[in-house]
């Protein structure tokens, strides 16, 4: 496993898990799941991270919602059938040739997809960063076991501030001025 407590723009990578329109009208927190969601999207755009974005079963499940789709830069898309991203065809090789090994998670659902991805990136020696407030399940319990088991077998917990003040390391640049902007 990968130890490196503190995200570096130049090691990391986002990876949205599934936050597709099936899922609206089941989650409670939809609103600021996407919300949150979008941020870490529009900074991964001023910090040229590479983003990586999932779907379940896009025939059943439908895309992904609007609120992230609308704000996506340049991303690698990938559709899956297994709950672990890391069943997608090609995304462990997209993840590998990157030669990035820090993956900032997010998406839903945390007991299913989230926690069998974040398992498989930790299993494959990739530093997960799991932000808490911007993965979600249908059920309050189910997502608060699936973060504590996440935590529990070596992810690392974040939050979309601590994500990002970690990711810009310092005041006073043109990026930390754009990221400040949209948390605000």
């Amino acid at each position: 496993m990968v130890h490196a407590s503190i995200l570096d723009s130049q090691k990391a990578s986002l990876l949205i898990v599934d936050v597709q329109e099936s899922f609206r009208k089941v989650l409670p927190d939809l609103a600021n799941l996407t919300r949150n969601i979008a941020i870490l999207v529009e900074a991964a755009k001023i910090l040229k991270l590479p983003v990586i974005l999932t779907e379940q079963y896009p025939q059943g499940l439908g895309k992904t919602v609007s609120e992230i789709t609308a704000c996506l830069g340049e991303h690698s898309y990938f559709e899956k059938n297994s709950f672990s991203c890391l069943g997608a065809d090609g995304l462990l090789e997209a993840l590998s040739d990157s030669g990035r090994k820090q993956v900032i998670v997010c998406g839903i659902e945390a007991h299913v997809c989230v926690n069998q991805t974040v398992h498989d990136l930790l299993n494959e020696g990739y530093c997960v960063h799991l932000v808490a407030d911007s993965v979600s399940s249908r059920n309050p319990k189910n997502k608060e076991v699936g973060i504590e088991k996440m935590l529990l077998s070596g992810a690392l917990p974040s939050t979309v501030e601590m994500a990002l003040f970690e990711l810009l390391g310092r005041s006073g640049t043109d990026n930390f001025k754009a990221v400040q902007r949209l948390i605000k």
